[in-house]
């Protein structure tokens, strides 16, 4: 077939392509998903790489190229090319390929197990326009602290991994706790954790003030003493109740910020003191249960407490409830609480005249 053949097909490639890409982007839109490839320089930055370990020429998976330096906003996740890609440029190599001449191998960075385009975004696109599964490709291979994989960029989870990074480098808790996993599933909340161990820094602290005592907890005692004597008591509590099964692709780390959560709100609707790790988790399964048997259960429970009108949190005892009305009488604080009065605390630092 002669090339003005290939090219009137590359065009014509070219147009229901870019169609493709613009169903794609109104789909972005309506459901809040980006359609833009990974930017390189993002991803980079984040993981702190400076470090080359080597460049040699290869084959490569199509499907594992999942990003762009620079020219991340002109084609979507997928790779089809938007309407002000140079169509001329992107039909010439498609009309080429599909004409058996020869095409230069594209130029990558790898990270992990995937991959970033250096040079050759549209040639990239044509491949993945043609059904194309391998292309020839020199490779720039990077040193990263962690691997990332082509399913760390659904639903951007090469982001959490960054923050998760992040976060063991702020807190060494992977030093000072070997095996831990704090894993999430949703971007942006490490910030919370963070938030959560500072507070409960400050409390220690207070309370060491409290007791006349010599010496304060230092960043590695504070960090230590939140896993040990909040997080992990919560996770404990999760396995007894065996939750995790009712939470599918979620991880434990998730369910304890959702419990930190439900035990704040309690606290604050009850006027109760923070409630401890195993009732806020019965207090969590009993409303949050997706079991047939216990969702039964719970209906009853509920009838059954609006019959009575004890006024207490399904799940939680009298006595409990009792117990954490006086706690909170006495002037035990929540966690929300406590972070109001830290936060007060270090703004009248921050506004405090110096000399």
């Amino acid at each position: 077939m002669s090339r003005a053949y290939h090219e009137t097909v590359a065009r014509e490639r070219y147009i229901r392509n870019v169609r493709k890409a613009q169903m794609q982007d109104l789909l972005g839109l309506i459901t809040g998903t980006n359609t833009n490839l990974v930017n390189f320089e993002e991803v980079a930055k984040r993981l702190k790489i400076r470090q080359e370990v080597g460049k040699h020429l290869e084959t490569v998976s199509v499907q594992k190229i999942v990003g762009s330096l620079g020219r991340y906003h002109d084609f979507t996740r997928e790779f089809l090319p938007r309407n002000h890609v140079n169509s001329d440029r992107w039909a010439s190599l498609d009309a080429a390929l599909n004409a058996l001449e020869n095409v230069p191998p594209v130029e990558l960075y790898k990270i992990g197990d995937v991959y970033f385009v250096q040079d050759g975004n549209h040639r990239v696109s044509v491949a993945r326009a043609n059904k194309i599964d391998i292309i020839e490709a020199y490779v720039t291979e990077l040193a990263s602290p962690i691997v990332l994989t082509l399913n760390d960029f659904e639903r951007d989870r090469w982001i959490i991994k960054m923050e998760y990074v992040d976060f063991l480098e702020r807190t060494r808790l992977d030093v000072l706790r070997p095996g831990v996993d704090l894993m999430l599933t949703v971007p942006g909340q490490y910030p919370l954790i963070l938030k959560h161990i500072e507070v409960h820094g400050y409390l220690q602290n207070m309370e060491l003030d409290r007791q006349g005592a010599s010496r304060r907890l230092g960043p590695s005692d504070i960090v230590m003493s939140w896993y040990d004597s909040i997080y992990l008591p919560v996770i404990e509590a999760i396995r007894h109740y065996d939750l995790m099964p009712e939470f599918p692709d979620r991880t434990e780390a998730d369910l304890y910020l959702w419990i930190t959560k439900h035990r704040e709100k309690l606290a604050e609707r009850y006027h109760l003191a923070p409630l401890s790790a195993e009732t806020a988790v019965a207090t969590f399964a009993e409303l949050y249960s997706d079991r047939p048997v216990k969702r039964t259960i719970k209906g009853l429970r509920k009838g059954l407490q609006r019959t009575l009108g004890n006024g207490r949190p399904l799940g939680m005892s009298a006595e409990e409830f009792a117990a954490a009305k006086a706690r909170r009488a006495a002037g035990e604080m929540t966690l929300l609480e406590a972070e109001k009065r830290l936060n007060e605390k270090e703004q009248s630092l921050a506004e405090a005249p110096t000399g």
